[in-house]
């Protein structure tokens, strides 16, 4: 069986994977992450997702390599994340009251044959209205500084929501495993059997 690796040194991709209870390996794609010109959230999502599986081919070339990559978008503009207080109040206010969709690219790659699967899942957060006061709290609580859109999903974050669309939850928070698991499936690697 090939193994797999994670394309990835992100903690909570790591967390979600060991949800499959299957062994993997982590290992960092070094890849650019910047958007070409023109190119739409869904596309720069997937293209990214490719070349991180893709960019450990050669160190790893019997393994079945797992790549994603996440953007959040707000107002039709990708939102990164805030990495300052003011900049969360900013992305926070911005929310309330709207509507922010993430796109989560996936692809797994087989670099023993050479064979690609890549998906695109969007995942749309409705955001209740926010106070400054309730901003402000938040942000103390839980510093999500390091998070697009400036929450936490799987924490106090999902205070803020009025509602959550998606066919995954783990999307939001960086790997949709419905869809990673079909494609294990489709490599003949059933994380239930193994």
């Amino acid at each position: 069986m090939p193994q797999l690796v994670l394309a990835s040194t992100s903690p909570w991709r790591r967390e979600l994977l060991k949800k499959l209870e299957i062994p993997f390996q982590c290992a960092a794609p070094e890849v650019d992450e910047l958007a070409l010109p023109g190119e739409s959230p869904r596309q720069l999502v997937l293209r990214l997702a490719q070349a991180k599986a893709m960019a450990l081919a050669e160190r790893f070339p019997n393994n079945l390599i797992i790549g994603s990559d996440q953007v959040c978008v707000l107002g039709g503009k990708i939102t990164g994340k805030p990495h300052t207080e003011e900049n969360a109040r900013r992305q926070l206010r911005e929310a309330s009251g709207h509507v922010v969709t993430f796109y989560t690219g996936l692809a797994l790659y087989n670099s023993a044959n050479g064979h690609l699967q890549t998906e695109c899942e969007p995942f749309d957060v409705h955001f209740r209205h926010l106070t400054d006061a309730e901003i402000n709290h938040y942000i103390q609580k839980e510093q999500p500084l390091s998070c697009a859109g400036s929450f936490k999903s799987e924490g106090l974050g999902i205070s803020l929501f009025e509602r959550l669309d998606g066919r995954d939850p783990n999307t939001l928070v960086g790997l949709p495993l419905i869809a990673l698991c079909k494609m294990l499936r489709n490599e003949h690697y059933n994380p239930l059997m193994q």
